[in-house]
């Protein structure tokens, strides 16, 4: 992209009043931005309105810094290797069609990532979303079903916020190793030049070399919280279907899934313990019929195109007890056994098992460090996820 381009997208975007909807319209009507901003006031009032065609006839505050710090941005650097980093237009060939179907398609996204992948290779991607503050369970479970989709090829999108997004881009990309494919991709709330949240700065590192981090706010542009749900729809519309881990009824993952829906994808929900808080969304979903999700073939056999892009998957948590230490002659541990699935206290143990209080804590602590068992706060136990 030539300078004199960028800073004609630039304006565009930028200008105050002209959402990305108004943006399309003088598009359609005049081609390229620089063509927009030649045309006079008059001409721009038969397309928008007379306050919107009075904004185009002045460059926006900030314009000219906007674009010193963009070109600069998009500038290689020596030390960043295979990464690069790119503005992708509404009109480009490498912008991803299926945002092309979306009500309010971003005007330009920013890249960053490796230079093997791009937008266009989403089409069997799959979005993985859910609560900030999951249970261990919830971690677990977003970091298993990450590894499984990424086993079974398919590219894992999701937010890069604590919790599931940060667990399910882990997955994904450990399922990769050094495999030269695209394994995840980031969609963010922040301009390109920051990474939020600040502990995932090795993450967002990890995903640059297998993946790509994507944003369509400017350069400079913090973690402000309208930022968030609006990001939301670009995370659905990337993907095929989206996957809910864990999710209280008031979240931003049910704004994703209502997105999804909204948008004629698949949405699909991990069922969780009823009295925990952080199931409450995923039931819901599941009650306005998404699909319930216990393993990724659940996901494969309602997309049956993305099998046969991707390959067979694994069986993630099916025959879970298999070689697992805490079995015994194909049966469970009796402990484990008391334990069922939902958080439970020592005491309710005791009264399930007999056992006393000094039993019970030195038989957790051996079943927690062996990862069977996760600590939970107020003194509870909960088995951890299946490997």
């Amino acid at each position: 992209m030539e300078r004199a381009e960028l800073a004609g997208w630039l304006r565009l975007s930028l200008t105050p009043g002209i959402g990305d909807g108004a943006a399309r319209r003088l598009l359609a009507a005049f081609g390229l931005p620089e063509k927009i901003f030649a045309e006079s006031g008059a001409v721009l009032r038969q397309v928008v309105s007379a306050a919107q065609a009075d904004a185009l006839q002045q460059a926006p505050q900030g314009l000219q810094a906007q674009i010193d710090q963009t070109w600069q941005w998009l500038q290689p650097t020596a030390d960043e290797g295979a990464t690069t980093r790119r503005l992708v237009t509404l009109g480009d060939a490498g912008y991803p069609a299926s945002l092309l179907e979306m009500a309010d398609p971003p005007l330009m996204l920013y890249v960053l990532g490796a230079a093997a992948f791009d937008l266009t290779q989403l089409d069997n991607s799959i979005a993985v979303v859910g609560s900030r503050n999951p249970t261990p369970q919830g971690a677990a479970n977003a970091r298993a079903f990450g590894r499984a989709l990424g086993e079974a090829g398919l590219p894992v999108i999701s937010g890069l916020a604590l919790g599931v997004d940060g667990a399910a881009h882990q997955g994904a990309l450990d399922a990769a190793g050094d495999a030269p494919r695209l394994a995840t991709v980031a969609v963010v709330g922040t301009g390109l030049d920051r990474v939020y949240p600040a502990r995932h700065r090795d993450l967002a590192h990890r995903i640059m070399a297998n993946g790509l981090i994507v944003s369509e706010l400017p350069l400079g542009t913090p973690p402000l919280t309208q930022n968030f749900p609006k990001r939301n729809r670009l995370i659905a519309g990337l993907a095929r279907g989206t996957l809910v881990v864990e999710a209280a009824l008031q979240s931003g993952s049910l704004i994703t899934a209502r997105l999804t829906s909204e948008q004629g994808k698949e949405v699909f929900a991990i069922p969780g313990s009823i009295h925990s808080p952080q199931s409450r969304g995923c039931h819901a979903l599941i009650r306005q019929g998404a699909k319930l999700v216990e393993s990724v073939n659940d996901i494969l056999e309602e997309l049956p195109a993305l099998r046969a892009a991707g390959g067979a998957a694994p069986g993630l948590f099916e025959n879970a007890s298999a070689g697992d230490p805490a079995a015994s002659n194909g049966k469970e541990h009796p402990l484990l056994e008391a334990l069922g699935f939902d958080p439970v206290s020592l005491d309710a143990l005791s009264a399930r098992t007999g056992w006393s209080a000094a039993a019970l804590q030195a038989k957790m602590l051996e079943l927690e460090l062996d990862g069977h068992v996760a600590r939970l706060p107020g003194g509870l136990f909960q088995r951890a996820a299946a490997a």
